[in-house]
């Protein structure tokens, strides 16, 4: 099969457009500069169907190595015929492709094997074909040292046709339909385990049963984390004697002598080789499309994460809440950077609540801070209430930051590059702060799965999981736009075509040179190429620059076509730019090339009526409810204002102000039908949630969305 065709089938996108698009991804183009720059080329695919593109290319090209791979093997047995070999190349998926191998596969020692070996393949043969009469007397001619007997030479002979019987697509297919359709999962609680405290959230489990392909991917992840930690045994299920009786009817021509040995034969193999493998297999792909499902939820919440509302560039405060240990407090420029740091102790044991008032007080009249931000782990509902006692001298804006991930920054070499001199502490709390003020710009810095917005992160497909989240990251940062001048390390490394080690010479470029002034500068970065350049120069801004293109989504390769706009309509390109009347009268028409057409050009006019527009919404202030401080003051029947924290394929979870998140299950999203919780709410979307129950031994509580 040819790879157009094969992605073709998959994506039913036009054969053209694969085409342009393969060569573009064959030519190192990444999926923003294709979705964005080559509209002309793709027919208009956005990132999604380019990045179908790419995944369906890579499985194309696993699956001919893996042809290649078996072909080679064939042939070195001296197996290999014209017609098989055109079988293999002909296989369209992976499980066809193993099972035409199956009976070449170099195998453990078996039964069959040593059968084989002491000659009873013929006698076998006799008996599959079932016109014998007297199939005992011919077991007595394949008598030898090593088969004493009739018994000992038909049990042989059984033992080859269950391998022949294992080894037939056909009936593997229909095993394979029977478990699909029909396969129940089942869980039993492992005895000496049930009173265990850790195998109490899995309780659900201890005796559990349900089609296996109505099994939704959060819990079948679930019942194979509980079997992971020797909780409960897992089982696929369907009725044997059913798949039995399907395999007879295509062996068993009619009754006789070799009927009994057959039926024999089909139960061996069914019980022995068949189900087991095939059961396997089922658990196996099911578990990879749980893993897809799981990993889908995480990517569309780390969009939603990475895009959140930024508060801009303004003076921060920021606090890192704690008890014992104190708050630690930082004081931030409107660029980010750390001016002051110190540590607060207003709650228990120490309970200086004057002084910190006092503190934070002078700190902003000092720093001229315009908002506060503190950190949503412990002691911060304490904190939130303490600010606001304070009166300060300017209106100051504060807001609660979610800390996911802080710790993993804080501890990380990039928080030890960028703040040698601190400890843990006062990067964590750094990073608090500049979550509002930037939260894509500061969350680039952490490993995606560390961020915790999703289901079941560490159960899926590690590799799968990183190269999805890698997608979503480099899709959010390059949607944005980097300011060259102020960016770090991390996120000008997912800056389309520049990677991290191009990131790393601009970044000392930058630091030997000073900011850059135009575009066409970066060019000179050490190993940043006309390559590099291409991919990347459009998604990198440069504020303040000569040509106001600069600092736009606009390409360098299209700024000839803008200023021939301009000199058509007799303005320069500043007056060109932001004015709607000019724009709105271009007849792009005009302009349209053999590499330019009217998407492209669209793009631009779109662009150049709001150049460098960021199109996140802005950070907005939140409060909980005071008189809500842990579960036990969480009663049936109360409304409640919340924040969405987290969303799932089975609902969502809304941070009420306590340690414990309250879930909203899809059933109680809407009045109506919920296929996809996405539709319904985003992460950080504030609303208003009913208590329905409260369970607070198990630390549950069950929500409603307040219509």
């Amino acid at each position: 099969m040819q790879l157009l065709k094969y992605i073709s089938n998959h994506t039913n996108l036009p054969e053209k457009s694969i085409q342009n698009t393969v060569t573009l991804l064959n030519e190192d183009c990444t999926i923003p500069f294709i979705s964005r720059y080559r509209k002309e080329r793709t027919g208009n695919l956005d990132e999604v169907q380019v990045g179908a593109i790419l995944n369906f290319k890579s499985q194309f090209e696993s699956l001919e190595k893996r042809k290649d791979s078996i072909i080679k093997a064939v042939e070195e047995q001296g197996l290999l015929t014209t017609e098989l070999r055109q079988k293999f190349q002909q296989s369209a998926d992976l499980t066809s492709l193993e099972d035409l191998y199956l009976p070449f596969k170099k195998k453990r020692k078996t039964k069959a094997e040593t059968a084989l070996k002491n000659g009873l393949e013929p006698l076998a043969k006799i008996v599959m074909v079932q016109n014998a009469t007297d199939i005992d007397a011919i077991a007595s001619r394949y008598l030898n040292k090593n088969i004493e007997n009739k018994e000992e030479a038909l049990e042989g002979a059984r033992h080859i046709i269950a391998e022949w019987i294992n080894e037939r697509s056909d009936i593997r297919n229909q095993i394979r339909h029977q478990l699909e359709k029909l396969g129940q999962i089942t869980t039993k609680v492992i005895s000496t385990k049930k009173e265990d405290e850790k195998a109490q959230k899995f309780r659900d489990y201890f005796d559990w049963s349900e089609p296996i392909n109505r099994c939704p991917s959060h819990r079948l992840l679930a019942i194979l984390r509980a079997e992971n930690e020797k909780f409960i045994r897992v089982k696929i299920e369907i009725d044997d004697e059913s798949a039995i009786e399907k395999i007879r009817q295509r062996l068993l021509k009619s009754k006789g002598p070799c009927t009994e040995h057959i039926n024999q034969a089909i139960e061996d193999t069914y019980k022995r080789l068949l189900f087991p493998s095939l059961s396997n297999e089922l658990l196996k792909k099911a578990k990879e499309k749980a893993d897809i499902d799981a990993i889908q939820v995480f990517s569309k919440n780390l969009k939603q994460l990475l895009l959140g509302a930024p508060l801009g560039e303004k003076r921060i405060l920021a606090i890192d809440p704690g008890f014992r240990s104190g708050c630690k407090v930082v004081c931030l420029t409107a660029q980010g950077d750390l001016v002051h740091n110190e540590t607060i102790y207003p709650h228990a044991p120490k309970n200086d609540s004057s002084g910190a008032i006092k503190k934070i007080s002078s700190l902003a009249d000092a720093y001229k801070i315009e908002a506060i931000a503190i950190g949503n782990g412990t002691a911060s509902r304490e904190t939130e209430r303490l600010i606001k006692r304070i009166s300060f001298k300017n209106p100051i804006e504060v807001f609660v930051v979610s800390e996911a991930g802080a710790s993993i920054y804080s501890a990380s070499k990039i928080a030890r590059d960028e703040f040698p001199n601190y400890d843990v502490t006062v990067r964590g709390a750094v990073s608090i702060g500049r979550r509002l003020a930037d939260p894509l710009a500061e969350l680039v810095k952490i490993d995606a799965k560390s961020i915790g917005v999703g289901q079941y992160q560490h159960d899926v497909d590690q590799t799968k999981l990183k190269t999805s989240l890698d997608s979503v990251v480099e899709s959010c940062v390059n949607a944005i736009g980097v300011n060259i001048n102020t960016a770090s390390v991390p996120l000008l490394s997912y800056v389309s075509g520049i990677g991290p080690k191009l990131a790393e010479n601009i970044f000392n470029y930058r630091n030997e040179n000073g900011a850059f002034k135009s575009r066409s500068q970066i060019r000179k970065v050490p190993r940043l190429g006309a390559k590099a350049f291409e991919q990347g120069a459009a998604f990198l801004r440069i504020k303040e620059a000569k040509n106001p293109l600069d600092d736009s989504s606009v390409h360098p390769e299209s700024y000839a076509v803008v200023e021939k706009m301009a000199k058509d309509k007799g303005v320069v390109l500043t007056e060109l730019i932001s004015n709607k009347s000019i724009l709105q009268n271009i007849d792009l028409n005009l302009y349209c090339t053999d590499s330019i057409g009217l998407p492209t050009l669209k793009d631009i006019l779109e662009e150049l009526e709001k150049p460098g527009l960021d199109r996140r919404e802005k950070a907005k202030v939140f409060a909980f409810n005071q008189n809500i401080r842990a579960i036990t003051d969480v009663q049936e029947g109360q409304l409640l204002p919340g924040i969405v924290n987290n969303i799932t394929n089975f609902g969502c979870f809304v941070d009420i102000g306590i340690k414990e998140s309250g879930l909203i299950h899809i059933s109680n999203l809407s009045n109506s039908f919920v296929k996809d919780v996405n539709e319904h709410v985003h992460l950080h979307q504030q609303v208003i949630v009913k208590v329905l129950s409260v369970d607070v031994a198990r630390k549950r509580i069950q929500l409603a969305m307040h219509q």
